[in-house]
């Protein structure tokens, strides 16, 4: 495996890193504190060229590598893990039209994507279904050349602003793929506040009640929603939360320094005392081995090589693993301050827990990867 970056690789490193200590950070914990991203900085996000990031230049997009890729959810993840939510899954909107749509459909809507214009948002979780996603509860039904979905979707990633989802529901009771617009008739979205982390991601509960969609907006075949489109769709958010994790953890390493450099008890430095070492020693240790499982996530994908997968997976349990240490280090070090709004620590704590839970469980990682070692 290659583990240098290129020339160009380290130059967008470096921009991107530019971008969001310019453009991001500054605003992450007031946006936390509102539940709220600003228009403006999706707008600025946009400009970068960051939504268009899987999508080919033909359609508007930039078509980054995947290690480029991984860096700019590593550099977005480190400022605010809401904002990468957003790339996260907008990315899996254009990836899926990208790869199973026709034609006509990436004509339609990879532009949009791409400029910004559109929003994508990724509609699987349910009231009653997360982790389960193969028994998912939403239908749809062929009625007079048009689909009509019924149901409800819970837990939508910056479903109050999206206007394009990606939805799966039952139909001729195989999961499968739609493309549903906002202003779809039978179609409503309600706010979803007080998530513990990830505040900003402005989560929503979609209601679909005889929502009528055009044919032409089922994506793929009948039958093909999870086992190709939903598949290769979390294989992407999974990679990008592994980079994202250890974007955190070196947010977490950042602000430490920067504290344990200025703090003073006991009239020295807090680095100078031997615990504070241990601490700031495991962190970094800690994010540079995850940092290595996710380049090497990459790179198979970058080869098309089938073990990305399997990469990917292990990759995003131990980055959001180390994650519940490093960032409680990260809180304890800062103390009083560390649980303030004013840190990003606290903020950094909450999103650790979030990591834990979306694109598949710590839990059904751990079954994932033991099972796999037995094949």
């Amino acid at each position: 495996m290659r583990l240098r970056l290129s020339a160009e690789q380290e130059q967008f490193q470096e921009d991107c890193r530019a971008f969001v200590d310019r453009e991001v950070l500054p605003l992450a914990n007031r946006m936390d504190r509102e539940e709220h991203t600003q228009a403006d900085l999706i707008r600025k996000v946009a400009e970068q060229g960051y939504l268009g990031a899987v999508i080919p230049r033909s359609y508007g997009g930039c078509q980054l590598d995947y290690i480029s890729l991984g860096l700019m959810h590593e550099q977005t993840g480190r400022a605010c893990s809401s904002i990468r939510s957003l790339l996260t899954v907008h990315g899996m909107v254009t990836l899926a039209i990208r790869k199973w749509g026709n034609e006509l459909q990436k004509q339609q809507w990879l532009p949009e994507l791409a400029s910004g214009t559109r929003i994508g948002a990724f509609g699987l979780s349910e009231p009653n279904i997360g982790t389960d996603a193969k028994s998912i509860e939403t239908t749809a039904e062929l009625v007079n050349g048009r689909y009509v979905l019924n149901g409800r979707k819970k837990w939508i990633t910056y479903g109050q602003i999206a206007n394009l989802f990606l939805i799966f529901a039952r139909c001729e009771g195989q999961p499968t793929a739609f493309l549903v617009e906002r202003d779809s008739k039978g179609f409503t979205a309600n706010a979803i506040d007080g998530i513990l982390g990830t505040k900003a991601s402005m989560l929503a509960e979609l209601h679909l009640d005889n929502c009528e969609v055009p044919a032409e907006n089922l994506l793929g075949r009948i039958g093909m929603g999870l086992s190709f489109v939903g598949t290769h769709c979390l294989d992407y958010g999974r990679f990008s939360i592994a980079f994202g994790a250890v974007g955190i953890g070196q947010g977490c390493l950042e602000d430490s320094l920067e504290y344990t450099s200025n703090r003073k008890q006991f009239g020295v430095v807090l680095r100078e005392h031997q615990l504070i070492q241990k601490m700031i020693t495991e962190m970094i240790v800690n994010v540079e081995a995850a940092r290595l499982l996710c380049h090497q996530a990459a790179y198979l994908a970058d080869l098309a090589d089938p073990d990305f997968m399997m990469a990917s997976w292990k990759a995003k349990y131990f980055a959001t693993s180390i994650l519940r240490k490093i960032t409680s280090d990260a809180v304890q070090i800062q103390g009083a301050f560390g649980c303030s709004t004013d840190s990003n620590a606290q903020r950094y704590f909450r999103d650790a827990k979030i990591m834990e839970i979306i694109e598949g469980t710590t839990q059904m990682h751990e079954m994932i990867i033991a099972r796999h070692a037995y094949i």
